[in-house]
């Protein structure tokens, strides 16, 4: 196809980021949107929603760190080192998530019950602001030395930009996961989740307005890819229209379909920060030009060879497996013995 191995390994890393985003985004958000069900079935309701496939979800992540690691060594290291308290906060806050899904329903408690409520919904936000802090870092850049390691302020990762990026990604996944809630309820609980579901649309279109006129403004480098490739403008264009079909189609009662558009919703804003950053990945916010590229900071074409052809193997079995748990567990929740 005429693209080199280096590329074409970072659109594979950037597909899977992209697909944990899509489909761990919204089970994130039902999460987010936890506590604001006040009553024990409507909880439970909403906890079945993504009981079955919340785990699933997150093989994207682990396909994802998996992917990053062998295909750029130094951009996983260099990161990880940066963004060590990030990271760590994410790892602890996945492991809360978790034990809240499978711990909540063990004891009938009320007590027991709203202490793994709290923890589930606080997990779930927090996951989904930390992603948005990471990626707001990533965009912005960070100072790095001749050996690609971070030489800044250990908390400098905790700034006006990336905390933005984080509300921003939050308000998304808080959208598309009201929107899954959606096709999963009925009756009152469905009459509060669209409730739930407009003040989520509000809030994530003003934070976007927010968001696009300080990166315009104070991160000028990212619009240098479109500037150079003015074509690629129509990639934010669609991911505006996108955005904009969603409230129209809400209105309409048509979820599947606003689903999806949040789906693509999420995709395009990946790609569009695709196009901002290559070919670098982490750009040395230092001025002394040590850019972690994708041609520096990658393995060997010998290695990038090998494992393309693994993913052209259990690419095809990962999707199949998804596709068919969805299908599996399609249409609204049915309580029964065996629910969360």
């Amino acid at each position: 196809m005429g693209i080199d191995f280096q590329t074409l390994w970072f659109l594979v890393v950037g597909a899977v980021f992209t697909g944990y985003a899509i489909l761990d985004g919204f089970d994130l958000g039902a999460g987010a949107w936890h506590l604001f069900f006040r009553k024990e079935e409507s909880r439970r309701i909403a906890l079945n929603a993504v009981g079955p496939v919340w785990d699933g979800n997150e093989v994207w992540l682990v396909i994802g760190g998996g992917t990053l690691f062998a295909g750029f060594p130094v951009v996983y290291a260099t990161l990880f080192s940066a963004m060590y308290i990030p990271f760590m906060l994410f790892l602890f806050a996945l492991i809360f998530r978790a034990v809240s899904i499978e711990f909540r329903s063990k004891e009938p408690m009320q007590w027991w019950r709203t202490m793994w409520d709290v923890s589930y919904s606080l997990s779930s936000a927090l996951l989904a602001l930390l992603l948005g802090v990471v990626l707001g870092n990533v965009l912005q850049g960070m100072p790095l030395d001749a050996n690609y390691e971070h030489s800044g302020d250990w908390l400098a990762f905790f700034n006006p930009y990336a905390f933005l990026v984080g509300l921003t990604s939050l308000a998304l996944f808080m959208m598309h996961g009201a929107i899954y809630l959606t096709m999963k309820t009925e009756g009152r609980l469905f009459a509060k989740v669209n409730k739930l579901l407009q003040r989520s649309i509000i809030a994530f279109v003003i934070l976007f307005v927010l968001l696009t006129f300080y990166t315009l403004l104070y991160i000028p480098h990212l619009s240098d890819g479109f500037k150079s490739r003015p074509w690629l403008f129509i990639i934010p264009v669609l991911a505006v229209l996108a955005i904009a079909n969603i409230p129209r189609l809400v209105n309409k009662q048509k979820y599947l379909p606003a689903f999806i558009f949040s789906a693509i919703t999420v995709g395009l804003l990946l790609i569009t920060v695709a196009i901002e950053l290559y070919p670098t990945i982490i750009i040395d916010s230092s001025g002394a030009g040590n850019d972690i590229t994708v041609y520096n900071g990658v393995a060997s074409d010998k290695s990038l060879g090998i494992m393309l052809l693994f993913v052209a193997i259990g690419a095809p079995l990962v999707i199949s497996y998804t596709v068919f748990v969805y299908k599996t567990f399609w249409g609204k929740v049915r309580l029964d013995e065996h629910s969360y």
